[in-house]
C-alpha cells in the first residue's frame, strides 16, 4: 500500500513525547513490511544542521490561509530501509526555539501554523507523482486534513485517498477561537454548531473535526479505544466518538526493539539479557554513581521519566513517595514540566537526601540508563492512552508499578490476573494510598529473589514489537480504502 503519514513531530528529527516515537517507529514497520510509506512534518529549527543529507526538493506551497496567502518549501530526506520523510520549510512557522510554546507559554499563532502545515499536507497528497491511497494523520495538528481533503473532493478531486486519524491523547484537541476556522478556507458547513462539524462551545475543535470527517479513527490501544467513549475519560467529546465508534480501533503501541534493547545499546554501559543478567546490576550501580546516589546495588531503586504533569499521576506519586522513602529504598526522576511538580520533586529531594536523585529537562542517555539500572518503574498515570516507558521498562526487566489504565492495563501483567506470566504490579484507585500499598507490593517481590528473577523473566520475554503492530494498522487500511 502507498501510505503518507502526517505528523507534526517525528523521531530522531523532533520530540516531545510519544507521539514521534510511535510515527517514527510505524513509518519505518511500514517499510519493513513491504509497503511503501512516506512522512511528512515541520522543518524545526536545526534538523538541516544535524541532517546534512537533507535535499531541497522543487516544489513551493502558495496556499492560501484566510484572506491572505502563505508559501513554504520542501525538503526531503532519504535513508535506507526507512520511510521517505518530507519537511515543510516555513521559517516564520517553524523555525522556533520550541514546537508547540516557548517558556511553558503556547504560540499564540499555533491555530495558524498548523493549519498551514495541514493544507501543505493536502496539497502534496493531492499533487505528489506518487498518489498515497490514504493519509494517516495524527492528533489534533493534522485532524483537519480529512475535511480539507472532503473539500478538494468537492472542488474536483476526482480519486482522493482515504483518511486516517490516530487519536494519541484526546485531552489535546487544538481548540481555538472561532475566528481561525477562516484559516481553514473550509465552507460554514463544516463549523456546523449541531455537532456534525468542528464547531464546540462556539470555538474551533481541530480534534473534533477529525473525529467527524476521517474515514477510520485508531487510538493507542484497546482499553483507551473503550475509555474515551466515557463521560469520565471522553474530555468532552465521548459523546461525538460514541456516534462514530463504528469507524473507532484500538491498536496498541509497538516498541521499536533496535532503539530499546539490553544487548546492542550505546547508552548503556554493560550489555544482558534474559539468562544474563549481570550487566543489569552493573548498570544500577553506575546509574546509581551517575545520578548522585549511595552506590548499594542491594537497595531497591525506583524511577520515572515523564512529563510533570497532571495525566502523569505526579500528585499521588510525590504523596506516595513521601510516605515510603522511610523505608529503605531510592528514587530517580527525569522529566520536566509543571512548576508546582518540580518545586515537589525538589522538595522530596532536600528532605530524603541519599534517597531521591531529580533531574528536568530530557537527556536521551539517561533515559536509557534509568529504564536499565532501576528494579522498578513508577507509572501511577490518571488515564494513559498507551504509554511506552512501561514496555520500554518491561524489555529492559525493570518492573513496572502502574495505575490500571488505557494501554497500561494493556500491557502489563499482575500476578492477580496471572501468576505464571505476571511481570508488572497494577493499581487501580487513584490515591497515594493505593500507590503506596503498590510500591509495598514491589518490595515484597523483590524480597523474594525468585521471584523477582521470574517476574523479569517474564518482562523480558514480552513482545510489543511493530511487525505485529503494523499488521493490524495494515487492517484497517485496508479496510478504510475499500468503504
Amino acid at each position: 500500500m502507498k501510505i503518507l503519514l502526517a505528523s507534526s513531530e517525528v523521531y530522531p528529527f523532533s520530540k516531545t513525547g510519544g507521539l514521534a516515537d510511535m510515527v517514527g517507529a510505524l513509518g519505518r514497520a511500514l517499510v519493513k513490511a513491504g509497503h511503501e510509506a512516506v512522512v511528512v512534518t515541520p522543518l524545526y529549527r536545526g534538523i538541516r544542521k544535524k541532517y546534512p543529507d537533507l535535499r531541497r526538493v522543487d516544489w513551493h506551497f502558495d496556499l492560501p490561509l484566510g484572506h491572505r496567502h502563505a508559501q513554504a518549501g520542501l525538503w526531503e530526506l532519504n535513508r535506507p530501509g526507512e520511510a521517505k520523510i518530507y519537511f515543510v520549510e516555513q521559517a516564520g512557522y517553524f523555525d522556533r526555539p520550541g514546537i508547540y510554546l516557548e517558556n511553558n507559554v503556547s504560540y499564540a499563532d499555533n491555530a495558524e501554523r498548523f493549519i498551514f502545515f495541514s493544507k501543505c499536507v493536502v496539497n502534496l497528497a493531492r499533487y505528489l507523482p506518487w498518489h498515497p491511497e490514504i493519509v494517516h494523520v495524527h492528533d489534533w495538528q493534522v485532524a483537519l486534513v480529512p475535511a480539507l481533503i472532503l473539500q478538494a473532493q468537492n472542488e474536483g478531486w476526482g480519486n482522493r485517498p482515504a483518511t486516517c486519524l490516530t487519536i494519541h491523547n484526546l485531552a489535546y484537541q487544538g481548540i481555538f477561537p472561532s475566528e481561525a476556522f477562516a484559516l481553514a478556507n473550509l465552507p460554514a458547513e463544516y463549523f456546523a454548531p449541531d455537532g456534525v462539524g468542528a464547531e464546540f462551545y462556539g470555538l474551533l475543535n481541530c480534534l473534533k473535526c477529525g473525529i467527524i470527517f476521517a474515514d477510520s479513527i485508531t487510538t493507542v490501544s484497546p482499553r483507551y479505544a473503550r475509555e474515551i467513549t466515557t463521560e469520565e475519560l471522553g474530555c468532552g467529546l465521548d459523546g461525538v466518538l460514541r456516534q462514530q465508534a463504528g469507524k473507532l480501533t484500538g491498536i496498541l503501541n509497538g516498541v521499536d526493539y533496535n532503539e530499546w534493547n539490553t544487548t546492542k545499546n550505546p547508552h548503556l554501559l554493560r550489555s544482558y539479557t534474559v539468562s544474563r543478567m549481570a550487566g543489569k546490576t552493573y548498570n544500577k550501580r553506575e546509574l546509581q554513581r551517575q545520578v548522585g546516589l549511595p552506590v548499594d546495588e542491594t537497595i531497591p531503586l525506583f524511577g520515572t521519566i515523564s512529563r510533570l504533569a497532571e495525566q502523569k499521576g505526579v500528585d499521588i506519586q510525590l504523596g506516595a513517595l513521601e510516605e515510603m522513602l522511610n523505608c529503605n529504598i531510592q528514587f530517580v526522576q527525569l522529566g520536566s514540566g509543571s512548576p508546582e511538580y518540580e518545586r515537589g520533586y525538589r522538595e522530596l529531594a532536600a528532605r530524603f537526601p541519599g534517597k531521591v536523585a531529580v533531574q528536568f529537562g530530557y537527556d536521551e542517555n539517561l533515559s536509557h540508563r534509568i529504564e536499565s539500572g532501576c528494579d522498578f518503574f513508577l507509572m501511577p498515570s490518571r488515564f494513559e492512552p498507551c504509554g511506552l516507558n512501561q514496555m520500554y521498562s518491561l524489555r529492559y526487566g525493570t518492573i513496572p508499578v502502574v495505575r490500571a489504565t488505557g494501554g497500561l492495563d494493556d500491557s502489563v501483567i499482575d500476578y492477580g490476573q496471572n501468576a505464571e506470566l505476571a511481570n508488572g504490579v497494577k493499581f487501580y484507585e487513584y490515591t497515594s494510598r493505593a500507590l503506596a500499598k503498590a510500591i509495598r507490593k514491589a518490595l515484597a517481590i523483590y524480597e523474594s529473589p525468585e521471584l523477582m528473577r521470574e517476574f523479569r523473566r517474564n518482562a523480558m520475554k514480552a513482545d510489543f514489537s511493530w511487525e505485529k503492530t503494523v499488521n493490524e494498522y495494515v487492517k484497517v487500511y485496508q479496510q478504510t480504502t475499500v468503504k
